[in-house]
């Protein structure tokens, strides 16, 4: 259900679930009309017509789903190229740069009718008892713009992008220098070193062993880490950035050991997700020297 995580603490009091559902649905999603670039808002994460805000054992989850159309520039520049040449064969000149860029405004409204449109959905789960919001996102501009959405939705809502004592950077040079990482966790095969300087040189290793001097001369010489591949007691693995985002997270075997057939579906999902990760980014947070109460 979650592959990414950028992390928010709630720093007001959160609404009951109720309220959350009917504040949602006035920002539901409708798709693009002709002429619109973009058009978002939620939609139920279980089923169609379904709750806009579910509760699984008392964790809340929410899907907001964005719409676009894009015009491929080669196809604007021919259309705009057209509306030119017509121009300059009916009136004998040619339009100005202004015009130009009107032309291209039109061309645009012309064309979105014919547009292919491309969805993106977005998981949001909220937990309740941690006070914290997690954005299932690969970037920290989508992040933004569901938190936006959240936060225009629910007046009131104040959240702050989790930030801890200790920068993700300097824990992960750390953890490669010394091989030994915080309790609980284990160094995969995957990292980014980056340089400071002004070459901002960038080493890359994948599926490649990081135990090795190689590595911590790159760190020795400046390099810092910005991605690096860890496992959470043996259960859950993920890419760890320096910007405290989780990218790549996946669910090892052992969370499913003992799982019938039928222990799978939404409820079962988003149970195993909220109960495996809450308790990794407390275990997390704790490694990088707990929360700092302030916002990156």
């Amino acid at each position: 259900m979650i592959s990414n995580a950028i992390v928010y603490c709630i720093s007001s009091p959160l609404p009951t679930i109720v309220d959350v559902e009917s504040e949602l649905g006035k920002n539901t999603f409708t798709g693009c009309a002709p002429s619109q670039e973009k058009s978002s808002g939620w939609v139920p994460p279980r089923e169609v017509n379904g709750l806009l805000a579910e509760s699984v054992g008392g964790q809340w989850i929410l899907r907001f789903m964005a719409e676009t159309k894009t015009v491929p520039a080669s196809v604007l520049g021919r259309k705009v190229d057209e509306m030119k040449q017509q121009i300059e064969a009916t009136t004998g000149r040619k339009p100005g740069k202004k015009e130009t860029r009107e032309l291209k405004e039109d061309a645009k409204l012309a064309l979105l009718p014919m547009a292919f449109t491309k969805q993106r959905a977005t998981w949001v789960w909220i937990d309740p008892r941690a006070m914290t919001v997690v954005v299932d996102a690969s970037s920290q501009a989508i992040a933004d713009e569901v938190v936006t959405a959240l936060v225009k939705s629910l007046r009131g809502l104040e959240l702050q992008q989790l930030n801890t004592q200790l920068a993700p950077s300097v824990a992960m040079a750390e953890w490669l220098t010394t091989q030994e990482p915080s309790e609980g966790f284990s160094i995969d095969r995957e990292c980014e070193l980056k340089a400071s300087d002004d070459t901002k040189a960038v080493v890359r290793y994948s599926k490649h062993p990081l135990d090795i001097e190689e590595v911590r001369q790159h760190i020795a010489t400046g390099k810092v880490p910005t991605k690096l591949a860890l496992t959470w007691d043996d259960r859950v693995s993920f890419v760890l950035t320096d910007t405290m985002q989780l990218k790549k997270i996946s669910f090892l075997d052992v969370v499913f050991d003992g799982n019938k057939p039928e222990d799978s579906g939404f409820d079962a999902d988003a149970a195993i997700m909220a109960g495996e990760l809450a308790a990794l980014l407390v275990d997390l947070v704790e490694a990088l020297g707990g929360e700092n109460g302030g916002a990156q």
